[in-house]
């Protein structure tokens, strides 16, 4: 999907539409329709976090059918080529000429930087360089030096490698340097947070490499920006245009001074013993500080000079809060409505049952994500693996209810109904090892006063107490569906006094007294 919300961000920042086109994996035909079309609608960043793609879309473009799916024609290339030998033909006129035979054979055409880049890359051509000046705060480049550092295990002997992160500030050249112990995602969010940290502000532009932790899908014209990657660059307010691939001269700043803070720092560190990361980026510290007040010698100043009189003023602020790494996974909701996140379980609602979601994991909290839209959250677990977090409204709600069985919530129905079902529900409770055996049975019985009624069920239980201190549900049950508990104390002592009136009475005479 178009990510609207980013490409309204950016350019409320004053980035231009080509490179919004490179961040937000569109053409700028795209970014153009948008910001008039949001321009129209007074439709301005910032927007509400709750506010979608797909709920801007629908605001924007309401009536918009256009089919993504549709195939375009794919051009001759090599006929292309041919005809732009010949004098006076350019990729403007044959692409005029695509476009005609594309409408004539009812076939969706390439755009034009489309065609353009297509036949560039067929054509491989050298490209002749330029000299691009930067604007004081513009851009920051960002890589992985190619030499590494060193680090001794204290314990073994073992050497360990350190990977080296450089940040350069493309105006000033003033630059960030720190060892991390992998290349990984947490190490590649952690040396930016840190790098912002130590410029003091943030770039409107990042330039990284196309590594996988910063860009997922490697491509000139439309490359996917890793989504952790991407999320911390909203946080720092700032738009991810990665360098082309095998293009050094894309972010030539961070490939020159990689090659130069391998000598300077690396290099001038290789005698030394280092035991530990903290003692390494101490020393790098020291270094780095030299080197960025080392003077140009084809330019007045040093990094440091121009940074502070030229640049830091004009970086943007820094968020009030630094970025939390944040790492996002894929997870599919089992029938016992958990996800599983490093060993620990996770509910979700129950609705979403064999769907795939998305995870959001931080330090402190996972948050469940569906079609883009937050379904949940909790705080994480550690310790003991296979720990269950649960929240009880995502459960069905005859889960719900078993959860609610406890011995004083039966207690307190039975004392609603009468004194001996109260009596007959503690009987039952105290009749097995483990009173939870006894819930079900209690359940049952309480749910005989819905088919007999609250009065029945009381004199059933009086009637069952009335022949064992103990009587159980199948006794209860029995009563009621004889209709015992109808027959009332009143009634059986009549029918004793009329066995008195009516019965035969043996007289002194009958047993031979006088």
């Amino acid at each position: 999907m178009t990510k609207y919300r980013e490409i309204l961000r950016l350019y409320s920042q004053g980035i231009s539409q080509r490179s919004i086109a490179l961040s937000c994996e569109c053409s700028r035909n795209t970014v153009s329709k948008i910001v008039a079309r949001a321009k129209e609608l007074n439709i301005t960043w910032p927007l509400s976090s709750e506010i979608t793609d797909g709920e801007l879309e629908k605001k924007l473009f309401p009536n918009s059918q256009q089919s993504t799916t549709v195939p375009r024609k794919y051009p001759d290339l090599e006929y292309i080529h041919k005809e732009l030998a010949k004098n006076s033909v350019t990729l403007r006129l044959l692409w005029s000429e695509y476009c005609e035979e594309c409408r004539l054979s009812n076939e969706l055409p390439l755009m034009y930087s489309q065609f353009c880049y297509h036949y560039q890359q067929f054509a491989e051509k050298k490209r002749a360089t330029m000299h691009i000046p930067r604007k004081p705060g513009e851009q920051i480049e960002v890589d992985w030096a190619g030499q590494t550092a060193v680090i001794v295990d204290r314990d073994t002997g073992e050497i360990i490698s350190a990977y080296v992160f450089v940040g350069v500030l493309s105006y000033s050249q003033f630059s960030y340097v720190e060892a991390f112990l992998s290349q990984d995602q947490e190490s590649w969010i952690s040396a930016h947070v840190n790098m912002y940290r130590f410029f003091g502000g943030v770039s409107r532009i990042l330039i990284p490499d196309n590594l996988k932790t910063g860009v997922e899908k490697v491509s000139w014209y439309t490359p996917v920006i890793n989504k952790t990657y991407h999320e911390m660059a909203e946080h720092y307010d700032t738009a991810v245009i990665p360098a082309r691939v095998r293009k050094p001269k894309d972010k030539p700043n961070a490939e020159g001074t990689v090659g130069i803070i391998s000598t300077w720092i690396i290099a001038a560190l290789r005698k030394q013993k280092f035991f530990s990361l903290q003692e390494l980026n101490v020393a790098i510290k020291e270094k780095l500080h030299t080197f960025n007040s080392k003077p140009f010698q084809k330019r007045e100043g040093s990094r440091t000079s121009i940074f502070l009189e030229e640049e830091k003023s004009l970086l943007l602020p820094l968020p009030t809060n630094p970025y939390e790494l944040a790492v996002w996974k894929q997870a599919t909701v089992q029938f016992n409505y958990h996800i599983t996140v490093d060993k620990m379980h996770y509910s979700v609602p129950y609705e979403y049952i064999k769907h795939k979601v998305d995870v959001r994991v931080t330090r402190n909290v996972i948050e469940v994500f569906y079609h883009n839209h937050r379904i949940c959250s909790h705080p994480r677990l550690y310790g003991r693996a296979g720990q269950y977090s649960t929240n009880d409204a995502h459960m069905p709600e005859d889960h719900q209810n078993y959860l609610q069985w406890n011995a004083e919530r039966f207690l307190s129905w039975a004392e609603k109904i009468g004194p001996n079902t109260n009596i007959t529900v503690k009987s039952i409770l105290s009749s097995h090892k483990v009173e939870q055996q006894g819930y079900r049975s209690c359940m049952a019985l309480l749910k005989l006063a819905d088919k007999y009624s609250v009065p029945r069920l009381e004199a059933a239980c009086k009637k069952a107490l009335s022949y064992t201190p103990h009587p159980s549900f199948k006794s209860v049950k029995t009563i009621l569906s004889t209709g015992q508990d109808k027959v009332t104390e009143e009634q059986t002592v009549k029918t004793n006094d009329d066995s008195a009136n009516y019965g035969f009475t043996r007289g002194a005479d009958y047993y031979g007294r006088k």
